[in-house]
């Protein structure tokens, strides 16, 4: 199997992929902060397949930064390393992560211990300065650079990024998102045919955006972009070619079969709370 370096060498493009527990946990730790510490640093753990790094957990590591030096607990690094191990053999060292925007010169050291953790580390960075109006989120891999047997330095090259979620951690998110609307900081979770309902609206909208976009093209108002020429080509390819009657005749099949499996389950649940109170008697 191909190592990371490797794979950067072959010229594929290093991508990284994050969980939105592991932005959380970082400013969590960043929060927690003792007051001379300016920043904060931490192991990140996940997998690595084809170029692809998925960071899906981490854990703080604790360090000191003064103006001649800097000093980050091996110790604690490899005893929670182990720790995690034993619960997820299959995450392994895949990075590093430091709140601020920019690269120190203590930041190519931190790099160099964790080049013996993992081939390729990824250096994860969180402007938690909200400098830009936003928390800017930046990855970095370092390479060698300098001249051999001299002077070797590290040069950060910025690399893709990418939020991972799934469906609950969706919900999870699009719920945070409300609060931000609301005058107390509180929302509430959406029913599931509240969820559709919003989900066909946001649809609906994306469409309605695509065709705008399609009909400036083609009426040269804007100059196309190949990208996403390419892109919407790719998203219609996938959408099966029925027509109205056929879809329509689909639809009430699967709703049928949805109605059946719920007033099945509702016979259960009752047959069962029979059951209960008859052994109560």
């Amino acid at each position: 199997m191909a190592s990371n370096a490797d794979i950067y060498l072959s010229g594929i493009e290093p991508k990284v992929k994050v969980l939105p527990m592991v932005y959380f946990g970082i400013l969590d730790h960043f929060s927690r902060r003792t007051i001379r510490d300016s920043r904060v640093i931490g192991t990140l753990l996940g997998t690595e397949v084809g170029g692809v790094t998925e960071i899906t957990n981490y854990f703080p590591v604790p360090h000191v930064e003064s103006v001649d030096q800097v000093a980050v607990d091996m110790d604690y690094h490899r005893t929670m390393f182990e720790l995690h191990r034993q619960v997820n053999s299959k995450e392994v060292i895949v990075g590093w992560y430091a709140t601020g925007n920019e690269i120190t010169e203590y930041s190519v050291l931190i790099h160099d211990f964790y080049s013996r953790q993992c081939d390729l580390p990824v250096h994860l960075c969180l402007d938690t300065e909200v400098s830009g109006g936003r928390i800017a989120i930046s990855a970095y891999i370092g390479a060698p650079m300098g001249v051999p047997e001299a002077t070797v330095g590290k040069l950060f090259t910025p690399i893709e990024v990418s939020t991972l979620y799934y469906e609950p951690e969706r919900v999870g998110l699009q719920a945070l998102v409300k609060t931000l609307e609301s005058g107390d900081n509180a929302s509430e979770v959406q029913t599931d045919m509240e969820r559709i309902a919003a989900s066909v609206e946001s649809l609906d909208e994306i469409l309605t955006l695509c065709v705008k976009y399609v009909d400036k093209v083609l009426n040269k108002e804007i100059a196309g972009d190949d990208k996403i020429g390419r892109f919407l080509m790719d998203t219609i390819s996938h959408v099966p070619q029925l027509d109205a009657a056929e879809f329509e005749k689909m639809f009430n099949n699967s709703l049928q079969d949805l109605l059946m499996v719920t007033y099945l389950a509702s016979l259960v649940k009752a047959n069962v709370s029979l059951q209960e109170t008859a052994k109560q008697m």
